[in-house]
């Protein structure tokens, strides 16, 4: 799919995991749909990787995101989705999960840190519980400022309307 070996299988990950924590590596793993990767998600994933040794993200595949946003998403496939990850250097691996959370998927791989933006609550993270109970810690990361893939995709109807209805092609 991405060529760049970044995209494991969970059991796959898990081994990844447990390598890099023997070998004294400390595991950030966050998780998301990542639709139309923008400024605020490289913002996001840079600061996320700079709290640990590397970088383990969970990508919603596309069963997912459809539950989670709506028929119309995601915009992007989840092979897409996963390329362009894959091809961010501070991005050291990734995973597809299918579940409507990654509870599952973190309690599986037990990272060191469980990052999610700002606009979560620790209590409401999924997997926090696993994390915290493993001895890990559970962060969030202040978000870039009116940067989302819902944002951007209402710009680009908004854009279109207009043009549109005003005759410009």
């Amino acid at each position: 799919m991405t060529g760049s070996g970044k995209l494991v299988s969970r059991c796959e990950a898990r081994e990844k995991v447990r390598a890099w924590q023997a070998s004294g590596k400390k595991v950030v793993f966050s998780n998301g749909c990542f639709d139309l990767l923008h400024a605020g998600h490289v913002e996001y994933l840079q600061a996320a990787r700079k709290l640990g040794d590397v970088l383990l993200i969970g990508l919603n595949s596309d069963a997912s995101v459809r539950r989670l946003k709506g028929a119309s998403r995601p915009v992007c496939c989840e092979a897409d989705r996963a390329t362009v990850l894959s091809a961010l250097q501070v991005v050291d691996a990734l995973t597809l999960f299918d579940e409507d959370t990654p509870e599952e998927l973190i309690g599986t791989l037990l990272p060191d840190i469980l990052v999610k933006g700002a606009d979560w609550a620790v209590e409401q993270i999924a997997g926090a519980r696993a994390v915290l109970d493993n001895g890990g810690a559970v962060l969030t990361i202040p978000l870039l400022e009116g940067r989302s893939t819902s944002t951007l995709i209402e710009k680009i109807i908004q854009h279109y309307q207009s043009e549109i209805s005003s005759g410009t092609p």
